[in-house]
């Protein structure tokens, strides 16, 4: 259950902390006064597409908390302890709007992604829009309601988890049949491909240091030359080398450190080093009488390079990348040998998943089929308490026109309504005028909603359409779906809002340079007046508030 609603600078909201209650809650004002903005913050909340635009003009951001109560929500709770955001029974929101357009969220304080907020909002709060009688007339919205109205959603995700796993093999299976005209050709120049790349050992191969022999051998003369200058300098110049001029300065600060013994210290490193260059000397040394020039071995390296770099240029890849091109060509080349047994494996796996999806698709349609004739029941009944006492809705489920796997199954699903006996059904769109629809709509979303374990359920100017003794039913329904749900609905009707257990009030200050909206709870006389001014709009008389008086203790009493 939603227990509070706290709004910081979003449009014409400043400040707003509202707290709210289990039960049936309306929110009514004058046309204008802000009620929308009030499910704009809802939405953004729990996950709504976010705009620079909502922030009030002169702030540096908007922000909206929500605080939920989870002792009637389950399934909310379940999702908050797999994701490691639960924080013992509450659960609190948070979405804040940036000038930039960014938005951030969070769950019990600690950030999320917008697709993890949605994912919790869709367990803890159901909004059903002013519009939603547009939405009906679409065939897809028609079938999510009778399989959202059916719980068929497991074996709908069996349906269309099959129709993936077929659409990839019949599209993998198809395109291998499409070129299979024309891979003799590509066989012969892979393998021709594949036997030139193989010169190059590719199990020893490393171009790197096939690169650095190639380098030391090119500069083998300056290697010698230079390295046996840099062995006279260390060692072998006995009148200026490093070491002699090493042991002449050891030789002088030993005798000066019969003295000064705090020399003995720097006598030590110069020891160190004396032994440390004549050590380097001799290494390298070494090193250069291992060294020999090998002309064929410089041929061999030049032959091997040189072709190796062919053959990058050629295929339009870097040295070292020629390995997993050779990789790929056989994987290629593997595909195509291979390619009329893959066909025939492909070929027995479409066949085996369509199977599957019959199966599925069978079984969706005979629940779809048992659900429709409780929900067309359901309807029926309820679009006559709303004003249509020959009304008949109809669910028509007709198969597809093709065998070929859909996602959602194979059916066609309909709407049909009669308002009149003696008619036959036919799609709403073609027959429900605008006031038949929204009741027809309405009677839907409250059929619909009963056996849902949504806590928290919103409506937005539902009864649109709808006036007199058939908007007083609208109320007591809503009223009635409240019983073990909080349910808030926004409305233009006194037989609405005179149902209500809880009535909150929005009304606009322009009393400063910059228009603000404010919601307050509304007391027991507040709600006549309210009530009266929804009946009897400028002009209040006596009469009229009697008449809200009367219409809020009947509502009451139910």
């Amino acid at each position: 259950m939603l227990l509070n609603l706290n709004i910081s600078d979003l449009a014409v909201v400043k400040s707003l902390d509202l707290d709210l209650e289990q039960g049936m809650s309306v929110l009514t004002g004058e046309t204008g006064a802000g009620k929308s903005i009030l499910l704009t913050a809802l939405g953004l909340a729990l996950g709504d597409r976010a705009d620079s635009g909502f922030i009030r003009p002169g702030c540096n951001r908007a922000e909206v908390n929500l605080e939920f109560d989870l002792s009637d929500a389950p399934d909310a709770l379940l999702w908050l302890e797999e994701h490691e955001l639960d924080d013992e029974s509450h659960c609190f929101i948070r979405r804040t709007v940036n000038p930039d357009g960014r938005s951030k969220a969070f769950i019990n304080n600690r950030p999320v992604t917008l697709q993890a907020l949605q994912e919790l909002s869709e367990k803890l709060v159901e909004i059903h829009g002013q519009h939603a009688h547009l939405h009906l007339l679409n065939n897809d919205e028609q079938r999510r309601l009778l399989d959202e109205f059916g719980k068929h959603q497991a074996l709908l995700d069996n349906v269309n988890d099959c129709y993936r796993q077929w659409q990839s093999a019949h599209k993998e299976l198809s395109s291998l049949i499409k070129t299979s005209t024309d891979q003799s050709q590509r066989e012969d120049l892979l393998r021709y491909q594949l036997e030139e790349l193989q010169q190059l050992d590719l199990a020893n191969f490393d171009y790197a240091a096939l690169s650095e022999e190639h380098s030391k051998l090119a500069n083998l003369g300056q290697i010698l030359s230079t390295g046996q200058a840099q062995v006279d300098v260390l060692y072998e110049n006995d009148q200026q080398s490093v070491n002699q001029m090493l042991s002449h300065c050891l030789s002088e600060l030993t005798h000066l450190a019969r003295f000064a013994p705090e020399i003995n210290g720097i006598c030590t490193l110069l020891s160190e080093a004396q032994i440390q260059t004549e050590e380097a000397a001799l290494q390298l040394r070494r090193f250069l009488k291992s060294q020999e020039a090998d002309p064929r071995r410089m041929e061999v390296l030049e032959n091997q390079i040189g072709t190796i770099q062919s053959l990058s240029r050629k295929h339009h890849v870097a040295p070292d990348g020629l390995p997993e091109l050779v990789g790929k060509l056989e994987q290629e080349l593997h595909g195509i040998t291979h390619s009329s047994e893959r066909i025939e494996t492909l070929q027995a796996t479409t066949a085996q998943l369509l199977k599957r999806y019959q199966q599925f698709a069978v079984q969706l349609s005979e629940q779809r089929r048992q659900s429709a004739g409780h929900l067309q029941q359901q309807i029926s009944a309820m679009i006559k308490e709303l004003g249509m006492p020959q009304g008949e809705f109809l669910v028509d489920i007709a198969d597809s026109e093709s065998d070929t796997p859909k996602l959602q199954g194979q059916d066609k699903i309909n709407f049909l309504v009669s308002a009149n006996p003696g008619l036959p059904a036919k799609p709403l769109a073609k027959v429900a005028s605008g006031g038949e629809l929204s009741r027809i709509s309405l009677a839907i979303q409250v059929t619909t909603s009963t056996d849902k374990s949504t806590p928290t359920m919103i409506f937005d100017e539902v009864d649109s359409g709808i006036g007199g003794g058939i908007a007083e039913i609208v109320g007591q329904k809503l009223r009635a779906l409240s019983h073990n749900r909080q349910v808030m609905c926004v409305t233009h009707l006194p037989q609405v809002a005179s149902q209500a257990h809880h009535h909150l009030y929005v009304e606009k200050n322009n009393k400063t340079d910059m228009t603000s909206s404010t919601v307050r709870l509304l007391n027991e006389d507040e709600r006549v007046e309210e009530i009266a001014r929804m009946l009897g709009g400028v002009n209040i008389t006596a009469n009229t508030l009697a008449h809200a008086k009367e219409m809020l203790t009947t509502g009451n009493h139910r």
